[in-house]
């Protein structure tokens, strides 16, 4: 009996659908459905109930998913610990992150990643919606904002800093001021999320919070087009430091306020690497963490 049938099975049952389980392993749904049908063959009884609309486990398909779950998992961990005795990374390792992060951050890595471990592939899964990482079985998703919460493992990447920016024709064109309320009256770029279309937060040590209000026609929801625009003079954006160091360095944008802190929701907040809770941690996903952990906050550092 081949493993990866009983593994395929396995998937299918936590997921409830051939479909997903075809989407998250990019075979054909046919492929999947063909899989299950040998398997049934071979052990001799049906393993689900299927119609047009549902796909529900048979009393003989739950107790064989009862007995044989755990014994696949273990069976994977040994398999990646024996490849592991050579002290070098195998498999594939899936990383999921936001597409801007992605390309501006994760890509430049791989060459390093390449280079020392070449027996480890990359899977990167980019996204601007959040997804679920069980689900997606995702090794590792880098996440911002405050220290994530529930079941899965957390660890701190890199804190997340933010500067206000304009390209040089817009503020040679606009009224700007070294007050951070000046730009309540300015054309402002908003990422469309919740926290950052309607206040932005500025500080100085020991000062009290300027809350802003921002207001402007254009809202976007990708962060390389957020730089882009800005450095087109379309108004006046937030930005994370990594999507605008470069811009800053070479002049094509300003950071308005050097001497404040910026924000929009809440200050204080970071690049997290969130991972499913494993009794087994393999080494693929222990050097790529170590890697992003030694490179990126470089890469994203104040550039003030």
């Amino acid at each position: 009996m081949d493993l990866k049938s009983v593994q395929l099975f396995v998937d299918v049952m936590k997921h409830q659908s051939f479909a997903n389980v075809a989407r998250i392993r990019n075979i054909d749904p046919s492929s999947v459905s063909r899989t299950i049908r040998n398997l049934e063959f071979t052990l001799g009884f049906r393993l689900f109930q299927r119609t047009t609309r549902r796909l529900a486990p048979t009393e003989a398909g739950q107790a064989y998913f009862n007995q044989v779950n755990q014994l696949v998992e273990e069976l994977l961990v040994a398999g990646e610990q024996a490849l592991e005795l050579s002290n070098q990374p195998v498999g594939t390792l899936r990383v999921a992150a936001c597409t801007s992060f992605g390309q501006k951050m994760l890509v430049p890595i791989i060459p390093i990643m390449r280079q020392k471990y070449p027996k480890l592939a990359l899977e990167l899964v980019l996204s601007d919606n959040q997804i679920d990482i069980v689900e997606q079985k995702i090794d590792v998703a880098v996440r911002f904002g405050k220290q994530p919460t529930g079941e899965l493992v957390y660890s701190k990447l890199a804190p997340r800093l933010f500067k206000v920016c304009a390209s040089p024709e817009f503020v040679k064109a606009n009224k700007i001021t070294n007050d951070p309320n000046c730009i309540s009256e300015l054309e402002c770029l908003r990422f469309s999320i919740a926290g950052y279309r309607d206040y932005w937060r500025f500080r100085k040590p020991g000062q009290k919070e300027i809350k802003v209000p921002v207001s402007g026609n254009l809202l976007i929801s990708h962060g390389l087009t957020m730089t882009a625009s800005t450095v087109a003079s379309l108004g006046i954006a937030l930005l994370p430091n990594w999507l605008c160091s470069d811009e800053i360095a070479s002049g094509q944008l300003i950071d308005l306020f050097p001497e404040y802190e910026c924000a929009a929701s809440d200050f204080g907040t970071s690049a997290w690497l969130v991972y499913p809770s494993k009794d087994f941690i393999p080494l693929k996903l222990t050097v790529f963490m170590d890697c992003l952990k030694k490179l990126v906050p470089s890469m994203i550092a104040d550039t003030n």
